[in-house]
């Protein structure tokens, strides 16, 4: 018997030993990833050297980069969670007397969704706010200056941030529950204030998704445009190509001609530098248009809009199905789940080939949620450029990035995209269990992703009755800034409405 009880706790023991074997070679890929990420965005700047030391700011700097760089692999980790664990469950479903997949079971998924729950707490409400803190602060007035100087001025920041957020919280909870169990709860720090301050990060998260999300989708059609090749139908290249050449070279003559003078103003020969590399791009593009070959212009770009059109359909009517059995069927509420069972039963109708749509489609719902997250005017700022964003502007897209990605796992679930129940902390969100929220959020997705969709396929149609009905020119004329106006024609003159 005793030889029994040390069996199955050296079992036990290796079976921890290798999830965490497990968990740490994840995570060490996901952070190699984002660092090269980050690294690529993140603005080059000289280190300093002095006394066989580094700059205090570069010091600063690198602590920074590393915590964003812990940040957006958790972001990555979250949003490889549950097509992780459908995938899982069905590998399990398909192998289940296998050898080598007995490593792939439920204590090891619902251990990933505890861990990268609890790393997603303390990434968005302990590292960033100290990776933003630290990188802007100097040290108190009257202390010396030096790098525990300003660790001791973050650490206050801190305090007080905190203070403010569980104040705020808990002035909150005691106005919309006033019964003797709430007032109770709100002593009890880990039990419920930080569920409750996660639940509506969340639902603030699954808010920013569904503001992003429908844009994103209608706006992935014009990037993709701007990627690929598009198919060349009456135009003429060389044309257009001789015209380019013409206006760069009379922007060149003006710009030497600027140069020459000494009263020219510097934002004037600014703004000439600007409509110049704006002209050489515009001729690259038609550059690689000319060189691209017939495959990639008359196939891949109708495939890809094809791709992403079925992609956006096939979303949007499976959120139209799940609105359906919301109203017929109370087993499609989003709920979580504490059952440690994985590969017991096929979440999905048609199995495999269901489950492999289903994780396409979230990873094509992230992407898209990025992409409309900036091209909202209000996050325009928060736009990474190559080797020229701030530290600041980093931590900005890490932070916005952690919410959508944390946020992923239950809008999909939420509309039905995946059956596949919430596990670890992602299952306790009080709202999950409202009705009206979810079949509002379903509902307002549904509408809004089929309006902007509209609005995006029908944009060339209302140009061309504009133009018919000559509209346009009033619309040009009424507008305080007209892009097409800073254009310069083929002799090298400004054009004029």
């Amino acid at each position: 018997m005793e030889e029994d009880d040390v069996t199955i706790r050296e079992q036990n023991f290796h079976s921890q030993v290798r999830e965490y074997i497990i968990c740490f070679l994840l995570f060490a890929v996901l952070y190699i990833v984002s660092y090269c990420i980050i690294t690529r965005y993140k603005r080059k700047s000289v280190s300093h050297l002095v006394d066989d030391h580094e700059d205090e700011d570069a010091v600063v700097n690198r602590i920074s980069l590393y915590l964003c760089t812990f940040t957006l692999a958790v972001s990555g980790g979250a949003v490889f969670l549950l097509p992780f664990s459908i995938i899982s469950n069905e590998i399990l479903l398909s192998f289940p007397k296998n050898y080598y997949i007995q490593w792939l079971n439920g204590s090891l998924i619902h251990g990933l969704w505890n861990l990268v729950s609890l790393f997603s707490n303390l990434c968005l409400f302990v590292l960033m706010p100290f990776a933003y803190f630290f990188l802007e602060s100097e040290g108190f007035a009257g202390s010396k200056k030096g790098i525990k100087a300003r660790i001791l001025e973050t650490f206050v920041m801190l305090f007080l941030l905190a203070l403010l957020i569980l104040g705020i919280v808990w002035v909150a909870s005691a106005l919309i529950d006033n019964d003797a169990a709430s007032m109770e709860s709100l002593y009890d720090l880990w039990e419920f204030y930080l569920p409750y301050l996660y639940s509506c990060i969340s639902l603030m998260g699954g808010l920013l998704l569904l503001m992003c999300t429908p844009v994103g989708l209608s706006r992935m059609f014009t990037v993709m445009g701007q990627l690929l090749v598009k198919p060349t139908i009456l135009e003429d290249l060389d044309e257009q190509i001789y015209c380019i050449h013409l206006q760069e070279e009379a922007l060149q003559r003006r710009l030497n001609g600027s140069s020459s003078h000494t009263y020219t103003r510097g934002s004037y020969a600014h703004q000439l530098k600007k409509e110049l590399d704006n002209i050489i791009s515009q001729r690259n593009k038609l550059e690689r248009r000319k060189k691209a070959s017939g495959w990639e212009k008359n196939l891949l770009y109708p495939i890809v809009m094809l791709i992403l059109l079925t992609g956006t359909t096939i979303s949007v009517l499976m959120v139209a199905l799940n609105i359906l059995y919301l109203l017929v069927d109370e087993t499609a509420m989003p709920k979580g789940s504490t059952d440690r069972g994985i590969g017991n039963t096929s979440l999905s109708t048609f199995g495999v080939a269901q489950a492999v749509l289903e994780i396409i489609l979230m990873f094509y719902l992230m992407v898209s949620s990025v992409v409309g997250f900036y091209s909202l005017r209000v996050f325009e700022g928060l736009t990474p450029r190559k080797d020229d964003t701030t530290m600041t502007t980093i931590i900005g897209c890490c932070v916005s990035i952690l919410v959508l990605s944390s946020a992923l796992p239950v809008m999909s679930r939420t509309l039905g995209i995946t059956r596949f129940d919430l596990l670890g902390d992602f299952g306790r969100f009080n709202w999950l269990g409202n009705f009206y929220i979810v079949l509002s959020y379903n509902l307002l997705f549904a509408v809004v992703t089929t309006l902007c969709l509209v609005r995006k396929f029908t944009s060339a149609v209302r140009e061309e009755l504009l133009k018919a009905l000559g509209l346009d020119k009033l619309q040009l004329s009424n507008s305080p800034t007209d892009p097409e106006s800073g254009k310069l024609s083929a002799n090298g003159h400004q054009k004029t409405l």
